[in-house]
């Protein structure tokens, strides 16, 4: 009945134009996304992020960053995430260059019952200037439809728009260009209600963007991404008002290890745990202007200071066993004979597989949910040249082994069939190590 259910489910979201999407990070792997802004809605995460596509002659700048339109997602769990599709396109917003591919990193918050997206783009109009502006679109849901008012905000030039509203009910808009802006917002939230402020206290050297606040026990916290080097990492400050003045603290994230110039993130509490947004270009190594979304968890000292984030590719959230566990997405990897490769590197959405070569060899993946109900077998996707044993064990490399399965030898890719040799119910780290055998290759694993 649970996989009639589940089935049923799919169907149904198929039927209305949806899509859903299981991963861990990146979260996204039907699309690039990138500079995302999560939101909590009821009882959901609501994740709005910009939509990186590729440019060619005729459709953006070849080899820069191009945006034509947004999607929203949404997840209960922050595993499993499903796409609503696109809620605002570039040639349908009145006051935005329809050939322009400009729409950049956006937000979106409620009031009143109405949600508020807020995004950049480059204006029909120049006659006031050259650059970008920010315009509003207005629904009645939090994936829409949006309708986008007829001209962007007035006083406002710039990117990376943020909103904040205070427990007074005053809100807030926050942006970027060259320098870190804010203002106070109209109750109407379509126009300010004070002159832009240069928030002047933070770094004056080095490219600033994307600002995000939020605040937690009477702190203003102030996020943003900043190249201090070569490349930006994300940094932060806080104050006692959400106009400051500013003090800066630190650095919540790093540069990328592998080189993305860019990061951009948004800050969310969602069932009593904060979690940092924020992306990378996992699908695109060797063109950064392609980016994807990854969560991780976040965490605070006792004096209210950010514990620096470390990116993981496990990320978050619980996975079912009964889904396909993507074991590529690991916790831990043994230093020797295990590795991550794409499945096809001309068509990276398909993701990635482990390659285990050596015997002994292992990867670890937290955070497994086995339920209640009995599971008795497991299923691996697998391919081995000259076969291979491949063993599953429980909660340490030594733990319980739950089964042993047996790649056959050959080129094409098998799924393989073994029974469970004893079951736990909860939650379990699982590691997976190649027995015997010159090599394997794993695609995902399942259990029944």
């Amino acid at each position: 009945m649970r996989t009639l259910k589940i089935c049923g489910l799919l169907a149904a979201l198929a039927g209305a134009g949806l899509q859903t999407a299981r991963a861990q990070n990146p979260i996204i792997t039907t699309q690039f996304t990138a500079d995302p802004t999560a939101r909590v809605f009821g009882d959901r995460v609501y994740l709005y992020p910009s939509h990186d596509i590729l440019a060619r002659p005729g459709r953006g700048r070849v080899g820069w960053f191009c945006m034509e339109d947004y999607h929203v997602f949404s997840s209960a769990n922050l595993t499993d995430w499903t796409d609503h599709g696109v809620i605002v396109t570039q040639n349908k917003v009145p006051w935005v260059q329809p050939d322009s591919y400009s729409m950049w990193a956006p937000d979106c918050v409620v009031r009143n019952g109405k949600y508020y997206f807020y995004f950049p783009s480059t204006p029909r109009d120049t006659t006031g200037g050259r650059g970008f502006r920010i315009g509003v679109a207005v629904a009645d849901k939090p994936t829409g439809p949006f309708v986008p008012q007829a001209a962007p905000l007035a006083g406002v030039r710039g990117i990376d728009p943020n909103v904040f509203i205070d427990h007074d009910g005053q809100a807030y808009l926050y942006w970027s260009q060259g320098n870190i802006y804010g203002a106070k917002l109209k109750d109407n939230m379509l126009e300010l209600a004070s002159a832009p402020k240069t928030l002047g206290e933070l770094p004056t050297k080095g490219l600033k963007e994307g600002p995000y606040l939020f605040e937690r026990k009477g702190i203003y916290y102030l996020a943003y991404p900043h190249v201090a080097n070569k490349t930006e990492r994300l940094e932060y400050a806080t104050s006692t008002s959400p106009l400051g003045p500013f003090t800066v603290k630190g650095v919540l994230m790093d540069e990328s290890p592998t080189g993305c110039w860019t990061n951009h993130h948004s800050i969310a509490q969602f069932k009593n745990q904060w979690y940092l947004f924020y992306h990378h270009n996992d699908l695109s190594p060797k063109f950064d202007k392609s980016r994807s979304v990854r969560i991780d968890s976040l965490s605070f000292a006792a004096d209210g200071s950010i514990n620096k984030v470390v990116p993981t590719l496990r990320g978050v959230g619980l996975t079912s066993a009964r889904q396909k566990i993507q074991i590529d997405r690991y916790s831990r990897l043994s230093a020797q004979g295990a590795a991550i490769a794409f499945l096809d590197t001309a068509d990276t959405f398909r993701g990635w597989k482990t390659v285990l070569t050596n015997a002994g060899a292992w990867v670890q993946y937290n955070g497994v949910d086995f339920g209640q109900p009995k599971l008795r077998t497991a299923t691996l996707r697998g391919t081995s040249a000259a076969g291979a044993t491949v063993q599953i064990r429980l909660d340490r490399a030594t733990g319980p082994l739950l089964t042993q399965l047996t790649v056959p030898k050959g080129g094409a890719w098998q799924e393989v069939k073994a029974p469970l040799a004893a079951f736990q119910p909860g939650r379990h780290t699982l590691f997976v190590s190649l027995k015997g055998g010159t090599g394997a290759e794993i695609d995902w694993l399942r259990f029944e």
